[in-house]
């Protein structure tokens, strides 16, 4: 069953933080060398975006979602994506029901407040589109009918670099109702230490302080997405996200090798995602302000599967995160 909907309450910054910083620490206790992961996860929930998270196996991306949600006032679940993976095996589907002769809508996994997408291309196109669909509706239409999702709805999808048999990658205008693309990578020697004594503690039935935390309410992460879209952005910052953005698509004012590079630039869509993101960035970091360093920080992340090369800076061995690393230097801040 989902979450019931949550009545506003109000609370100050200070309050808000507070209450989000728990979290955050219960998250850094239990997730070591993830500390990016960690950052994009609590921005998409403070702006009710979603994450697409692409890295080797046991990097602690199934872990993470899951702490998230033990840290939270909220459901959980995860569903594995197969080849023979059915859209209804995902929202449901109408089951009847002898005794009247009726059919009743029986909801699927995707009516959870926290979902887990594991290794989503490796679905069909038709499962992938159910997904997106409550994704960017906030509903699932199964038949003439459609049933909203929980108020509070984040979609965190993972993807296997390695094996690529077998698998449907996402479609560009797919990838782009993902807030975030985040690439993890293997963590430093002495996070893997830390995860070792983490990982004995766990064997051991050793509960760590951490585990006790006081569950993040949802009015709380709502009280604190009103606070995150109040903060100042002042023009000149809003002038350069944009600016960004259409540089993104057209970058032959800045560079001609840039322009030579890309083939399609951020949507409107990533616009919006992009100043969201930076207000999260910057709301966690107790600013009430929005700055070019929050826009900067969060744009390889927000940008990176906006942006599609062409063959020409494939064959040349040109990422997406070195095209937005040189937009970066080359669109003046303000």
């Amino acid at each position: 069953m989902s979450a019931p909907l949550t009545s506003p309450v109000e609370l100050t910054p200070t309050q808000a933080h507070a209450a989000v910083q728990r979290l955050r620490g219960h998250l850094e206790a239990e997730i070591i060398g993830q500390q990016a992961l960690i950052e994009r996860l609590l921005m998409a929930l403070l702006t009710g975006g979603h994450v697409l998270v692409e890295g080797a196996p046991g990097l602690a991306k199934t872990r993470a979602i899951k702490t998230l949600a033990s840290g939270m006032e909220a459901d959980f679940h995860r569903i594995q994506f197969t080849p023979d993976l059915l859209p209804a095996d995902l929202t449901g589907s109408d089951v009847f029901r002898p005794e009247d002769g009726s059919f009743r809508f029986q909801r699927g996994p995707i009516f959870h407040n926290l979902l887990l997408a594991d290794e989503i291309n490796r679905a069909p196109a038709k499962v992938q589109s159910a997904l997106l669909e409550a994704m960017g509706e906030g509903q699932v239409t199964v038949g003439a009918d459609s049933y909203p999702l929980p108020e509070l709805f984040l979609v965190m999808a993972t993807q296997n670099p390695i094996e690529q048999e077998g698998t449907y990658p996402l479609p560009e205008a797919q990838l782009d109702r993902f807030m975030f693309h985040v690439r993890v990578a293997y963590p430093s020697r002495e996070a893997g230490r830390e995860i070792l004594r983490l990982v004995r503690q766990e064997a051991l039935d050793e509960v760590s302080a951490a585990a006790a935390v006081e569950p993040l309410r949802q009015a709380e992460v709502f009280a604190a997405r009103r606070q995150v879209l109040g903060l100042h952005l002042s023009p000149s910052v809003e002038d350069y996200l944009l600016e960004l953005v259409e540089a993104s698509r057209a970058p032959a004012a800045y560079s001609r090798e840039l322009a030579d590079w890309v083939r399609w630039g951020a949507s409107p869509r990533g616009a919006i995602h992009l100043e969201r993101a930076a207000r999260a960035h910057a709301w966690l970091s107790t600013r009430d302000f929005v700055t070019p360093e929050d826009v900067q920080a969060v744009a390889a992340d927000v940008l990176r599967h906006r942006v599609l090369l062409n063959y020409e800076a494939q064959a040349e061995g040109v990422s997406s995160e070195r095209f937005v690393a040189e937009l970066l230097s080359r669109v003046a801040a303000p």
